[in-house]
């Protein structure tokens, strides 16, 4: 399954869960995670949409490392069996 496949698939379990999967793109600063997913309750998360078995590129570890220190989370996605779990966890305070 290929990245963009995944990341349908993230956008419509999400719509699912009365939620948005947001394309997230913040110019002028590269490595940002793929989605902004927003739940039902204020729950929010930064998603990172990878093919099946690759790792975020070092810039982006950098970017999540940043967001997490921030207080968001952020996963990364690379097999679509993940989604459910982390929309749950996106739902858990």
């Amino acid at each position: 399954m290929r990245e963009k496949e995944i990341e349908q698939k993230l956008t419509l379990m999400a719509k699912q869960a009365g939620g948005l999967a947001l394309k997230f793109v913040s110019p002028g600063m590269s490595g940002m995670p793929d989605r902004l997913v927003l739940l039902p309750g204020g729950r929010m998360a930064f998603v990172e949409v990878k093919a099946p078995g690759r790792a975020p590129r070092p810039l982006q570890e950098a970017r999540h490392r940043t967001l997490r220190r921030l207080g968001f989370r952020v996963f990364v996605l690379d097999r679509p069996e993940q989604i459910g779990g982390i929309l749950d966890e996106i739902r858990t305070p």
